[in-house]
C-alpha cells in the first residue's frame, strides 16, 4: 500500500498546487491513500469549512492540522461533524473535533493520530502520554497507524521517532515548513521523518510575504502578514505499507515546483 502525505498547505498557492496535482500524483504513485496537513489552508491561517470539502473532494481522505487549527471559529462545528479533519490530540479533553481518525479508506483500516509538541509552542498535555493512550485505544486489527507531529524542536521530533518506533507505520514531523533530509525506516518498521516541509510559495519567509515578516522580526509593529506569491513547491512524502503487518517498507520525499 502506497501513502502519500503533503507537507503544511499554505495559502492559495498552496492550495491552488494540491488541487491541480492531487489526482496526477494519486496515478503517478500508485497512491491508495492521501493525507494532508490543512492547519495553513486559509490565508495561511486554520481552514475554513468550504475550504476542506473542496480538498476532500479532490482527492484527500484525511486531513490533519496543528496549532492554528482554531483560528478561524467557523471551522469548530465542522470538526464535530467531519472527523476526518483531526486536531491535535493533546489538547484539553473537552477541546472539539477528534485527535485520531480510525476507519476505513480506500477499503483499508487506519487510523491516523495528531499530536502537538510543547517545545516553543503552546501549552498543551505531554503528547507521549496521549500517543501512548491513543495508540493503546486502537483496535488490533487497524494495522496501518499514521502519526503526525505538529511540533518546533527537531529534538521532540526525533524522540517522539523513537518513542513510537515498532508501534506506528510511520511518525512524520510538520509545523517549521522547511523540508528535512533525514527520512528512514526506523527500528520496527516505523517510516519517520523530522519535517515534510512546506507546499506554498517559497518566494517569502515560510509561506507568508517576506518583507512583512522581516518588519516583524524587526520589532516594528504589523499586522498579520499576507501570504506569499510565486515560487511554489510540493512537498510530501510516499510511504510504501505493508498491509498486513503495518511496517513500513519504504519512505520517499518529494520536493516538486508547480507552475502557479
Amino acid at each position: 500500500m502506497n501513502i502519500l502525505i503533503i507537507a503544511d498547505v499554505v495559502a492559495r498557492p498552496g492550495r491552488l498546487a494540491v488541487l491541480d496535482r492531487i489526482q496526477s500524483l494519486r496515478e503517478e504513485y500508485k497512491i491508495d491513500i492521501a493525507l494532508m496537513n490543512g492547519e495553513n489552508v486559509a490565508g495561511g491561517f486554520s481552514i475554513t469549512p468550504a475550504l476542506a470539502d473542496e480538498l476532500f473532494k479532490s482527492g484527500f481522505d484525511v486531513m490533519t492540522s496543528g496549532n492554528h487549527i482554531f483560528d478561524k471559529p467557523e471551522i469548530i462545528p465542522y470538526l464535530e461533524k467531519n472527523l476526518r479533519l483531526v486536531r491535535p490530540a493533546n489538547y484539553p479533553p473537552d477541546t472539539p473535533g477528534s485527535g485520531l481518525f480510525i476507519g476505513e479508506v480506500g477499503g483499508c483500516k487506519i487510523a491516523v493520530l495528531n499530536l502537538l509538541g510543547r517545545v516553543f509552542m503552546p501549552a498543551v498535555d505531554d503528547p507521549f502520554r496521549i500517543a501512548e493512550e491513543k495508540i493503546k485505544s486502537i483496535p488490533d486489527d487497524v494495522k496501518i497507524r499514521l502519526v503526525d507531529f505538529h511540533a518546533e524542536a527537531t529534538s521532540e521530533k526525533y524522540a517522539m521517532g523513537w518513542f513510537l518506533a515498532g508501534k506506528v507505520s510511520a511518525v512524520y514531523g510538520s509545523h517549521t515548513h522547511v523540508p528535512t533530509a533525514d527520512e528512514r525506516i526506523l527500528e520496527g518498521g516505523t517510516a519517520y521523518i523530522t519535517d515534510v516541509g512546506m507546499t506554498g510559495s517559497y518566494a517569502g519567509v515560510i509561506g507568508m510575504e517576506k518583507n512583512q515578516i522581516i518588519e516583524r522580526f524587526r520589532k516594528i509593529p504589523a499586522r498579520r502578514p499576507d501570504h506569499a506569491k510565486g515560487d511554489v513547491w510540493i512537498c510530501a512524502i510516499v510511504v510504501e505499507i505493508d498491509e498486513a503487518t503495518g511496517k513500513a517498507r519504504k519512505i520517499t520525499r518529494l520536493r516538486l515546483e508547480h507552475q502557479d
